[in-house]
């Protein structure tokens, strides 16, 4: 008797067992049912999102087709500045057109770098127009479009990218925080702790992306806030391409992260509008 109630027991356990391993799923198969699994995302960007892999052997659009099962499609260019998102985004209307799900810029921290003036996004004058019958006198804004200012720039690739793909889900990411980086005796380049040549720091850059957000009703995924990477500190050059010369560039760790971070973002967003 015994015997036959060990081995219940041990089937029932057995049961128990398979019965659990059937809802525990890897990665993969969980994003099988998320709704950005088999979409075509095009990436905008610097080096960060260059596919010639500055600092890493894996970039974070890699680790995304992973644990997101996106297509990415991607046109960032080593070096890139705001005034560069629009030629990109020019590219990847002539070569794919409408056939795109979602299109995600990663950007901003070489115009900090390369000491370009913030600007406005709005020029203002007094203009008539009919309010309740009467003409009245109210000021009126306009967005300024140009590649002199950060805000200007931002302008004319949004106001691209939203004439161009008005159906299509546009993503904004703010830069990482800045470490420091030597590539040669010319091209050094200090951590964040110190302004830019406009006596700016890198924040005002990031607020500046948060609020062309609003502007042009764009989501962002703050990774200046939410990836955690921190590269001032010599705790986190585990995270970097190198601790010496390079805290610019994520290594396989630090992109892992970042992927990471936009993976659970990207679940809270819809990643098509068709």
């Amino acid at each position: 008797m015994n015997k036959y109630i060990t081995n219940f027991v041990w089937l029932m356990m057995l049961f128990f067992i398979l019965s659990f391993s059937s809802c525990v799923r890897s990665d993969s198969q969980k994003e099988a049912s998320s709704q950005w699994n088999g979409k075509k995302v095009a990436f905008l960007g610097d080096s960060m999102t260059d596919k010639c892999r500055v600092g890493t052997t894996c970039v974070y659009w890699e680790y995304l087709e992973q644990l997101s099962g996106v297509k990415p499609f991607v046109y960032g260019i080593n070096g890139a500045q705001w005034n560069g998102i629009y030629q990109q985004a020019i590219t990847l209307y002539k070569e794919r057109r409408n056939n795109i799900d979602a299109i995600i810029i990663f950007a901003g921290t070489n115009d900090y770098n390369g000491n370009i003036p913030i600007g406005t996004f709005f020029t203002e004058k007094m203009e008539k127009t009919n309010h309740h019958g009467s003409m009245v006198m109210r000021k009126r804004r306009e967005p300024v479009i140009n590649d002199s200012t950060f805000c200007g720039r931002i302008n004319k690739a949004l106001s691209y990218i939203k004439q161009k793909f008005p159906t299509k889900q546009v993503i904004l990411m703010t830069p990482i925080h800045r470490g420091y980086a030597q590539f040669s005796k010319e091209n050094v380049q200090p951590e964040e702790s110190y302004c830019n040549g406009c006596g700016l720091y890198l924040e005002s850059y990031i607020n500046t992306l948060k609020h062309a957000s609003l502007i042009w009703s764009v989501p962002v995924i703050d990774l200046y806030s939410l990836s955690g990477l921190y590269p001032m500190y010599d705790s986190d050059t585990i995270y970097f391409h190198n601790a010496t010369t390079d805290r610019l560039h994520p290594n396989e760790k630090g992109d892992l992260r970042l992927a990471k971070t936009i993976k659970y973002q990207l679940l809270s967003l819809p990643s098509s509008f068709e």
